[in-house]
């Protein structure tokens, strides 16, 4: 029962900040989410940088600490990508995630100025799915190899990749070359394995 109670007056509190953050700041957020007690923002590319500049510095919301930042890719959308931040509070004990969409050849300003531990986050996201960190200041590899081509987390990055390494026999030494396998285009299911259909 107690836990219950302590359940819904915390749905209580973020739909109440939910609704505060959108009257101090109601150009910057698109759209207010809560979903399994988490408050999740989405927020215009262009406006990101002004709002995270908000959350960070502003007496009631204090969220100085990035815990992550990743991305998602849907294929069968517009907007493509979707760069997922996820922030801690630790004056108010509070989580936040903040969610940018983006077409495929969009750019994103670098908040590696305001939160420097974002450098590496970043770097990861431009070698893994190829969204390019305007501003950043050293957007190279960071988990592929120096000639690695293409960013093998977007879904149409073929399943066997570009390149084929194997040990040659004959030469007695490693040895790169082109993948020979012709790959078909892959039809892909977006519906969750976990959502029940009636």
């Amino acid at each position: 029962m107690k836990i219950k109670l302590q359940m819904e007056l915390q749905k209580f509190s973020l739909k109440h900040f939910s609704q505060l953050i959108t009257k101090i700041i109601p150009r910057l957020i698109k759209d207010v989410f809560i979903i399994n007690n988490e408050l999740i923002l989405i927020v215009e590319n262009n406006n990101l940088n002004s709002t995270l500049f908000f959350l960070k510095y502003h007496t009631y919301t204090q969220y100085k600490v990035l815990c992550d930042i990743t991305a998602v890719d849907f294929l069968d959308r517009i907007e493509r990508f979707e760069v997922v931040y996820q922030f801690l509070s630790v004056s108010y004990a509070s989580r936040l995630r903040i969610k940018v969409n983006l077409k495929e050849t969009e750019l994103i300003n670098s908040i590696s100025t305001l939160y420097p531990c974002a450098n590496w986050y970043e770097r990861e996201i431009w070698d893994l799915f190829g969204i390019f960190f305007m501003n950043h200041p050293d957007l190279r590899r960071i988990l592929t190899d120096y000639g690695f081509e293409g960013h093998p987390l977007k879904k149409d990055f073929p399943l066997s990749g570009y390149l084929e390494v194997r040990y040659d026999d004959i030469v007695k030494q490693v040895i790169c070359e082109p993948v020979d396998i012709t790959q078909e285009f892959r039809n892909f299911n977006f519906s969750s394995p976990w959502e029940i259909t009636q």
